[in-house]
């Protein structure tokens, strides 16, 4: 019932975070659930009926383990003290080396593909934009043998699912396998492709993978690790503090891929209405922005049905007055009398450039920069480039910045299992108080907790992981496995003492024939995860960090479970030598 209680925090997790290890914590509450009722209805019945009276003895393995451990014990009670405060400095020292990992939200995931979000200037027609593209896979294709297709996308798609202008591509690269690569090292390839992207002039580019630049959309509406969204009023305000974002984070150790999406320079005609001429001529306002917004986008006068199918009939002026400002400008307006005046005589028409298009978020126009991150911790780059923008970013009143992306992921799940883990233990706590009857001994169990995460915190330190969702979800079950070992011994404990033995028998002789379920305990667990410690297949990296935590942290919970929990208990439970019944 703990270890179920002690996975009840993955269930509250939400967005990816969730739905990746919710199965997995519904799936082990259940089995332990189950478990639980056969420990007491089947297994009971089927020992009668199989196990057999014999004479008790212990394997090999256990003997040489309990030549160790002997010893061991004896010497750690007889020197408690040190024991003791060594266990706090390397608890101190672990404190130390958790301020020194890195902390992400979820490791990189290989997905095997790449895919590059190219911009060229947003007044690019289709044509020039398919050829820019052509030129550029041409070029991978020439220079990279390791790409085995490429598909282009630009523009948006049929169904307006994925907004993006003519200027915008997405080059979606699949690679052969990497048994053919020159190198065998993806860093070293998305190097080489950096290269070659760098080769064009007036493009920018962005590295991504299919899934992860997909899930990045739905999560928090852009690409990219790293996405600081600059909320304001002016969009000209906006582009110059999206610029002064943007070269800050280019100057920031582990940034890459810095993108801001270009939001000026598209095409305009502006056309300022001379309300007193149109008057003179016997128009009214309204009747001329009729007229031109029929001949530029067209007008709607019907609809006609063929064979089942709803056909709008549209109204719009020729090809050449969207083309040429001086044709449209010569466009004839019809008066009252019958007769024509050109529009120029009407109105002033000119061609203005401005933004491409105007984002909003929760009603506020928006800029967003986009950055990944490599080599380097997600939080600790935000951390740092946040105390920069801070800085050297001066921001008028009524703007204000929201760091986003990847990083918003992470601290919502942060801040979700700090809420949800300390309720968790809270519950194991009033069980174990509910199991013992007593307060001290259910704090007793819950000491297992923290010394259990030194060995995590150290493999995650050893071994250059980072602190993530799935080493997070490492330690929860770390902290589970932790408290079971407690209670093992210390029932084992309560019923020798119940029995009439004295503290100090109890500590050595139950401590010694815990050993073997102690050590069976954590050594299962620890085998069961080694798989996941050297996979190499896709999605690897998710389960790495998590099989680091649990294998570390169950070198150590083991040992000091077997070391500590008998100097600990034994220094709560003693009592004056009169008082007790020596066995």
């Amino acid at each position: 019932m703990i270890i179920a209680v002690v996975f009840l925090p993955l269930v509250t997790l939400e967005g990816i975070e969730g739905k990746m290890f919710m199965p997995v914590a519904l799936t082990i509450i259940f089995a332990l659930l189950a478990s639980l009722i056969l420990s007491m209805t089947m297994i009971p019945v089927l020992s009668s009926i199989i196990l057999k009276v014999e004479e008790d003895h212990e394997s090999w393995i256990v003997r040489k383990l309990m030549g160790i451990y002997s010893p061991a014990l004896d010497w750690a009670l007889a020197n408690s003290r040190k024991v003791t405060l060594s266990a706090l400095g390397a608890l101190a020292l672990t404190a130390v080396l958790y301020t020194q990992i890195g902390k992400t939200f979820m490791p990189v995931l290989d997905e095997g593909d790449v895919v590059i979000t190219v911009e060229t200037i947003p007044s690019v027609n289709l044509d020039a934009s398919k050829e820019i593209m052509l030129r550029f896979e041409k070029e991978m294709m020439a220079k990279v043998p390791e790409i085995k297709t490429i598909v282009a996308r630009t523009g948006s798609d049929e169904l307006g699912l994925d907004p993006m202008g003519l200027g915008q591509s997405d080059a979606f690269f699949v690679l052969k396998p990497v048994s053919q690569w020159r190198v065998k090292d993806k860093e070293w390839l998305l190097g080489e492709m950096r290269l070659i992207a760098d080769n064009f002039p007036g493009i920018t580019f962005s590295f991504g993978q299919p899934i992860e630049m997909r899930i990045s959309e739905m999560l928090t509406g852009v690409r990219g690790d790293i996405a600081i969204k600059i909320f304001g009023t002016d969009l000209d305000k906006l582009n110059q503090i999206a610029g002064e974002i943007q070269t800050i984070l280019e100057k920031t150790p582990g940034s890459i891929d810095v993108f801001t999406p270009i939001n000026e320079g598209m095409q305009y005609l502006k056309i300022d209405i001379d309300r007193l001429a149109v008057g003179n001529f016997g128009l009214n306002i309204d009747e001329v922005q009729e007229l031109l917004k029929t001949s530029l986008e067209g007008s709607q006068i019907g609809i006609i049905i063929e064979e089942g199918r709803r056909s709008p009939i549209i109204v719009r002026g020729e090809t050449t007055f969207r083309d040429s400002v001086t044709a449209f400008s010569q466009m004839l307006i019809a008066l009252p009398n019958g007769t024509s005046v050109p529009l120029s005589t009407l109105a002033k028409i000119e061609r203005i450039e401005g933004p491409v298009l105007i984002n909003r978020e929760s009603g506020m126009r928006m800029s967003v920069v986009r950055s990944n991150v490599e080599g380097r911790d997600l939080v600790g780059f935000v951390e740092e480039a946040r105390a920069k923008v801070l800085r050297e970013v001066n921001l008028p009143e009524g703007y204000y910045i929201k760091w986003g992306g990847e990083f918003e992921n992470q601290q919502r799940a942060a801040e979700r299992l700090s809420i949800v883990v300390p309720i968790a233990i809270a519950f194991i706590f009033i069980i174990l108080f509910i199991t013992f009857g007593s307060m001290r001994q259910a704090g007793l169990v819950l000491t297992n907790i923290p010394f259990a995460m030194i060995g995590g915190v150290v493999a995650l330190w050893v071994s250059g992981e980072y602190l993530s969702v799935p080493a997070s979800v490492g330690f929860i079950a770390l902290m589970g496995i932790a408290v079971l070992n407690g209670v093992v011994m210390l029932t084992y404990f309560n019923q020798l003492r119940a029995l009439g033995y004295s503290v100090q028998m109890v500590v050595v002789e139950g401590a010694k024939r815990r050993l073997r379920p102690v050590m069976m305990t954590a050594s299962i667990a620890a085998f069961g995860l080694v798989p996941l410690l050297f996979a190499t297949g896709p999605g690897s990296e998710i389960q790495k960090p998590l099989a680091i935590v649990v294998i570390g942290g169950l070198i150590t919970s083991t040992l000091l479970t077997l070391i500590l929990l008998p100097i600990f208990y034994r220094w709560l439970e003693s009592k004056p030598l009169e008082e007790e019944e020596i066995a």
